[in-house]
Parts: structure tokens; C-alpha cells; sequence
């Protein structure tokens, strides 16, 4: 078969099986509001739970950053991409998130893969929630360590693959939240059995910095759970984009003269940094932005539940609504799109077959009135 007849007959299956993906060129605007094709919506389907990607205070800072520093860092860190404020923000995350050393990446996908290139070997085992995300899937089926998975969630599953294994070096990894259930990984009794079987602990906090913990630390820092190495995003919650990995001393001199990803990619643009450390700042110093969204979260669970809308036993700000099949999920969510609300169906291989789903992500930028009109709208298409 032909490299055009496999593209095309692969195109037409998914098309199908309601899988093909579409990119749709939108505006998002600031109070969750969202423009496609002159057409305008309230935004439920982006990461940015407290509203900072619109934030005067990280914009101005992003600018101001750009006058004086440039547009791009212009080489890798490596070379001379590596900017004092570059310096500054990995000295802030390490102080805010209590780390010896922060690293900085490109994205949260490049860390975790640039961590598990960098670290794993053949005599190596990797243990991996089954849910994790495809980044760290990807890199642990690709790396030349043992890989080994556990049901979701389940200490049990954990056990038995740490019992299973006697390799000198294991990691376990996981997630704080999970971006497509929205729920918690059990990190303090993860951590303790990793303690326990003398095995390292691995946390994707994407989804839980800046929203959950003390000052934003974090789903570690609420479960007062402090593991071998953390990965953080600023794509999410702080309103930006970029990733760093946090770690000992000795793990971050390793990464920097292993991480392929670090020493061959042009490093993010100071600017960008410069508006990370403005994004943090503010979480840090105002919390009234994760209590609005925690409210929000509350809010709409209630309403939800007044109006038998079935959901997950999520607490955070990802509400999924499980549909099951793909063509149901695609049309519902259409059908919200045509009373004014944005959300997006999510469908495998992102998601287990037969899992299709609404993926509702609520934000500190949403009002109440916002809110109840989405419910209203889900009842009635559901």
C-alpha cells in the first residue's frame, strides 16, 4: 500500500469512527469568552483556571520583558539563551516549591520526556499510572528501561508491580490531577510506599500548580508530599507557557549535560520568563483568585446535581461528563456550541475507548451566571 493510500484510507477510518481532529482558528478574550467565524461563546474548555493568560499585570510583564530582552532567546540555554531572568524564575520555583535546583523546557511535553531519555537505562524499571500522559507514555515505551503500568489510581496495582520488580533503580510516576478525569492521584501513600520499596517518586503536577496548596503549590505541597522530582507547567494555571522540572542538586547538573531537550532546543524567550515570574507573584500573593474558582467548582457541582446531570468524582477544575460513544459526544457538544457555549468532545485514543466525553474545565475568569446558563444548556442537550 501506497504512503497516499495509507494516509487516506487511515483519514477515512477515523472519520468514521467520529475520531478525526479539527484545528479551528479562534480568539479567546478575556471573562472566558471565545470568537470562531464572527461567532461568540463562553469559553469551558481551556486551561487557564484563575484567568491569567489575560492578566494586565503578566501582559505588561511579558512586554516589558520583550523591550528589554527581545522576542527570542536566539540559542539554547546552553549557548547563550540563558538569561538572568531565565536564572530568576528557576530560583523562584525552587524557592516557592522547595527544590535544591529548578530547570527550565520548553513545554511540559519536553520535560517529561527529556527526564525519562535522560534518566532511564536498560537495568532501569519505570512504573507508570496507566492514565499518565502521553508525553511520559511515549518516552517510557521508547526508552530502553523495563516499563511497567498499574491500574489507575490503585495502590494495590502499585504494590504488586514494586513487589513484581527488584531492579536497583525503579521510578514510579504519576500525575497530581489528571487531565482528562480531573481527579487526584493518593500522593502521600504513593510516596510512603515508594519510601518503603526504596524506589523513586516521579509527580506531573501540570494540572495542580498554582491552583491547589498553600500559595498555589500545588497537589505535593496539599498532600505535604515532597517527591524525588516534580514537573510544573505554566501553560495551565499561570497563564503562560513553558515547564520546569524540579530536583536535587545532582539530578539537575545530570539533566543539563544529558537532556537532549534542554541542551539542543533554543531556550524559551526571556520574556516569556519574565511573565511566568509576574503569573507566579500573583498567585502567591492572591489567593482570591483560587477561591473564586474553587467556588465555581462547587457552584457547578450543585448544579449539576440539581438537575441529575451525572458527573465524576472530581473536585478540581476538570468536569468531565462521560457521553461513551464518540458520534453522541461530537453531537452534544455540538449542541452546546449552539446555545453559546464552547466545549470540546474528547475522544480516543486521548481517552479509553468508550469513554467519550465532555471535557468542562472552569475557570476563576467564569461568573456565576456563566455557569448556570451551561448547565441549563447541558440538561437540555443530554
Amino acid at each position: 500500500m501506497s504512503w497516499q493510500q495509507r494516509i487516506e484510507n487511515a483519514l477515512h477510518q477515523r472519520q468514521q469512527q467520529g475520531l478525526l481532529r479539527r484545528r479551528l482558528a479562534v480568539t479567546v478574550s478575556p471573562h472566558a469568552r471565545l470568537t470562531q467565524d464572527g461567532q461568540h461563546f463562553t469559553h469551558f474548555s481551556s486551561n487557564d483556571y484563575l484567568g491569567l493568560s489575560h492578566h494586565p499585570v503578566v501582559i505588561d510583564a511579558w512586554c516589558k520583558g520583550a523591550q528589554h530582552w527581545g522576542t527570542g532567546a536566539g540559542a539554547s540555554g546552553h549557548v547563550t539563551g540563558y538569561s538572568p531572568c531565565h536564572q530568576q524564575l528557576e530560583h523562584t520555583l525552587a524557592d516557592w516549591l522547595g527544590f535544591p535546583r529548578a530547570i527550565l523546557f520548553s513545554s511540559g511535553f519536553a520535560a517529561n520526556q527529556a527526564l525519562i531519555f535522560a534518566l532511564a537505562e536498560s537495568s532501569d524499571t519505570l512504573i507508570a499510572d496507566k492514565l499518565m500522559h502521553a508525553s511520559l507514555q511515549e518516552a517510557a515505551a521508547l526508552s530502553p528501561a523495563r516499563y511497567r503500568r498499574f491500574p489507575h489510581n490503585s495502590l494495590d496495582g502499585l504494590a504488586r508491580q514494586l513487589a513484581a520488580t527488584d531492579t536497583e533503580n525503579r521510578l514510579v510516576i504519576t500525575e497530581g490531577v489528571f487531565s482528562m478525569d480531573g481527579d487526584q492521584a493518593p500522593l502521600a501513600a504513593i510516596s510512603e510506599m515508594c519510601r518503603e520499596h526504596q524506589a523513586w517518586l516521579m509527580v506531573d503536577d501540570a494540572h495542580g500548580i498554582g491552583v491547589l496548596g498553600e500559595e498555589g503549590r500545588g497537589s505535593c505541597a496539599q498532600q505535604q508530599v515532597t517527591p524525588d522530582i516534580l514537573v510544573v507547567t505554566f501553560g495551565k494555571a499561570l497563564g503562560v507557557s513553558g515547564a520546569a522540572i524540579l530536583c536535587s542538586d545532582a539530578v539537575a547538573a545530570y539533566l543539563e549535560q544529558s537532556a537532549r531537550h534542554l541542551i539542543y532546543s533554543t531556550a524559551l524567550p526571556a520574556a516569556q520568563a519574565a511573565a511566568v515570574l509576574a503569573s507566579i507573584e500573583i498567585v502567591r500573593q492572591q489567593p482570591e483568585y483560587r477561591e473564586k474558582l474553587s467556588q465555581n467548582i462547587s457552584d457547578f457541582r450543585t448544579l449539576c446535581s440539581q438537575q441529575g446531570i451525572p458527573l465524576t468524582d472530581s473536585l478540581t477544575a476538570i468536569q468531565p461528563v462521560i457521553i461513551g460513544d464518540n458520534h453522541r459526544a461530537l453531537a452534544v457538544a455540538q449542541g452546546l456550541q449552539s446555545a453559546g457555549h464552547w466545549v470540546q468532545a474528547i475522544r480516543p485514543p486521548t481517552v479509553p475507548v468508550g469513554s467519550a466525553r465532555l471535557r468542562i474545565t472552569l475557570s476563576a475568569a467564569h461568573s456565576t451566571e456563566q455557569i448556570t446558563r451551561l448547565v441549563e444548556a447541558l440538561h437540555h442537550v443530554l
